[in-house]
């Protein structure tokens, strides 16, 4: 089932994600509505409170593209599902890279991150993983994470930047 997504200012946006402790068929549904949303509003990753719902479930499937680099599918089996995420390492060294998202739609601006990270996770069946990346995978997964701790990354935005967005969201919000 497709869900609305939860855009920005929603409160619901802030709320803080719960720990999931049942490994069961409303996690693996949740997680199935949460794969079908995402490519059907073209995104590359989605945490459960995007689509309002407050547990620590993210996915990522970052989309195969064809040789002119453009993004051509993204195959449900290529879909990373992260129960439960925590970040045990994270470099010292950043990269920016040009990040949006489906709860600011329309808003890109590039953004500084760890360039490393490793993670520590479980899957929809409660079977513990570490997944290490230092490419894309790494600034969507912390991304992602960023969202089940009731953060967004126009948060990362400096203060000049930060003011611009909301004045211009504003806007943008009065035309609707």
């Amino acid at each position: 089932m497709i869900h609305d997504i939860v855009i920005y200012p929603d409160p619901r946006l802030k709320l803080i994600s719960e720990e999931v402790t049942a490994f069961d068929a409303e996690l693996h549904a949740l997680l199935d509505d949460m794969y079908e949303t995402m490519v059907a509003k073209n995104g590359v990753g989605l945490a459960a409170i995007q689509i309002g719902v407050t547990r620590r479930v993210l996915i990522i499937n970052v989309p195969i593209e064809n040789e002119e680099g453009e993004p051509i599918d993204q195959p449900r089996d290529n879909t990373l599902e992260i129960i439960n995420p925590v970040i045990t390492y994270r470099s010292d060294e950043t990269v920016k890279f040009q990040e949006g998202c489906l709860s600011v739609p329309g808003f890109y601006e590039d953004i500084e991150r760890h360039a490393m990270v490793t993670i520590a996770y479980q899957d929809r069946h409660g079977e513990k993983f570490v997944i290490e990346d230092d490419e894309f995978l790494a600034i969507a997964l912390q991304h992602e994470i960023d969202h089940l701790d009731g953060k967004l990354f126009i948060e990362k935005l400096s203060f000049t930047k930060r003011k611009k967005f909301e004045k211009e969201w504003k806007k943008r919000d009065k035309k609707k």
